[in-house]
């Protein structure tokens, strides 16, 4: 069975075939770093996650890009309480972000651009909607004119003369049609725009908007629009046509569907083949939110779980489906991880002990191994269904523990390779950490961090900079991120 996914941009469920048979270009739209993130957030990074390891799983060579928005409105709220400025705000999320992700086992992206680093890659692309005249300058703004673009709404489903006015009342005047969207916007942040979104520890809203980043641009000094950042970072990092474009199912439109306009429009080609959105994560009937106040942020969840059980929790709905986070659905994930490490835990247990044998052999431990690949891979091909593959490695555990309880001379051979199979599904695809499989003892390799980086102290108190700089850079080479402090070095793995 082939993967197949469901691509909201044709409402129907497509055989995955790449643009190179060998790699896949992977754009996920990411945050705007306004708020700490929530399981919300984490629903999508997860479920990201595991489509990049399945893909890497199946052979394919991943591009995967992930953005941060930190150019934006909701950033400059905060300014006061999160920072100096909106750079600062901005930076002090990113951090909270990575060390998220981190604590989640998410494999790296590619690249993770920032849209503040591609203010010129942005303007070069207005430049060339201006000059092909799919947008035009108003006031200081430029504006994209959907009504020039002839497959305008074809991803939400929409007919032009059905669509409302994008953007805020008072854009309509500078707009030639009411759903024209920004590419930039003149000038800096108007107060008005931001009082709504302050906290009362936030500074007053015109000292705040006097450090929201401006830049030169040919219509004068401004801003990005919200839509373009992530065209311009994804033709940067990946290229004019990607394979899958991933968000949340809210962005459908307006943002996605702008994508596309100024994309396609930019460039004459395809922008993405295959559109996956994240169905969002609701509580109380309500989704997860940061604007709703009814959120659970990922560092709270990782410290009363644990990672095993939120990645438990998160992938125990496929992508595609409406999800709940509820007392109940924790719970649930609680008890399927639990099962699951047990399961493994004895397994190692038993192919450990003196009662494991070469020439016992249990042909029902051996074919649930074979039916639990089958059904993982099954379940994964049909569009990530994660749910599923967790089902199937929950059957294997069944015929593990039934092993264990049942024979006094053990399948040794049945259960290495039952171990294997829950560490390169279980570990390798879904992410779980089972018993060292995720690369050995971190303690012990906490130590051998210390250690080089006592001796690159020792360089460095004996002068020996450029020394000590290549002990830097190979230690970080090895995944592990290291800050200088005025108490001396600090260092995190990855």
């Amino acid at each position: 069975m082939t993967l197949s996914v469901t691509n909201t941009l044709t409402g129907e469920r497509e055989a995955f075939e790449p643009h190179d048979p060998e790699s896949v270009l992977l754009y996920y739209c990411g945050l705007t770093t306004s708020d700490p993130a929530h399981l919300g957030h984490a629903r999508g990074w997860v479920h990201v996650d595991v489509m990049h390891r399945w893909l890497e799983h199946l052979g394919y060579d991943v591009r995967h890009v992930e953005n941060f928005t930190d150019v934006n409105e909701k950033i400059v709220a905060r300014v006061g309480e999160d920072g100096d400025s909106e750079a600062d705000v901005a930076r002090h999320y990113i951090e909270t972000v990575i060390d998220d992700m981190r604590s989640l086992n998410l494999l790296r992206a590619e690249v993770y651009p920032r849209v503040s680093e591609h203010v010129p890659e942005i303007i070069d692309m207005v430049e060339t909607l201006v000059e092909k005249d799919y947008a035009y300058e108003s006031g200081g703004s430029v504006y994209f004119d959907v009504t020039t673009f002839e497959d305008y709404g074809k991803l939400s489903n929409q007919q032009l003369d059905e669509i409302e006015s994008q953007g805020k009342p008072d854009e309509r005047s500078e707009k030639r049609n009411p759903a024209d969207f920004a590419l930039w916007k003149a000038d800096g942040v108007d107060p008005a725009a931001i009082q709504d979104h302050q906290h009362e520890a936030a500074a007053p809203a015109e000292e705040a908007c006097e450090t929201a980043q401006t830049w030169e641009s040919p219509w004068g000094e401004g801003r990005p629009g919200w839509h373009i950042e992530c065209s311009a970072m994804s033709t940067t990092h990946l290229d004019d046509s990607i394979d899958i474009h991933v968000g949340g199912q809210d962005l459908v439109f307006p943002h996605h569907e702008n994508e596309i306009a100024q994309s396609e429009a930019a460039t004459g080609q395809q922008f993405a083949k295959y559109w996956l959105h994240v169905r969002l994560l609701e509580t109380r009937g309500e989704k997860m939110s940061s604007s709703l106040g009814n959120f659970f942020t990922v560092d709270a969840a990782v410290s009363e779980y644990g990672p095993d059980v939120v990645r438990t929790f998160l992938l125990s709905t496929a992508y595609h489906n409406a999800a709940v986070y509820s007392e109940a659905t924790i719970d649930e994930a609680i008890e399927r991880w639990e099962t699951l490490e047990r399961g493994y835990e004895r397994a190692v247990e038993a192919c450990d002990d003196a009662d494991a044998y070469a020439t016992v052999a249990d042909d029902d431990l051996r074919a649930a191994v074979e039916t639990t690949r089958e059904r993982f891979e099954t379940a994964m091909n049909d569009d990530f269904n994660t749910r599923a593959a967790i089902a199937a490695l929950t059957e294997l555990v069944g015929a593990i523990n039934v092993h264990v309880d049942e024979r006094t001379a053990r399948d040794y051979r049945g259960l290495r390779e039952a171990i294997e199979t829950v560490e390169e599904l279980g570990a390798g695809v879904l992410g779980l950490s089972f018993g060292g499989a995720d690369g050995g003892d971190v303690s012990l390799a906490e130590d051998l961090v210390e250690l080089l980086l006592d001796v690159r102290e020792a360089e460095r108190d004996a002068g020996n900079y450029e020394r000590a700089d290549e002990l830097r850079d190979e230690v970080e080479a090895l995944g592990v991120e290291v800050q200088d402090t005025d108490d001396g070095p600090t260092f995190r793995l990855g």
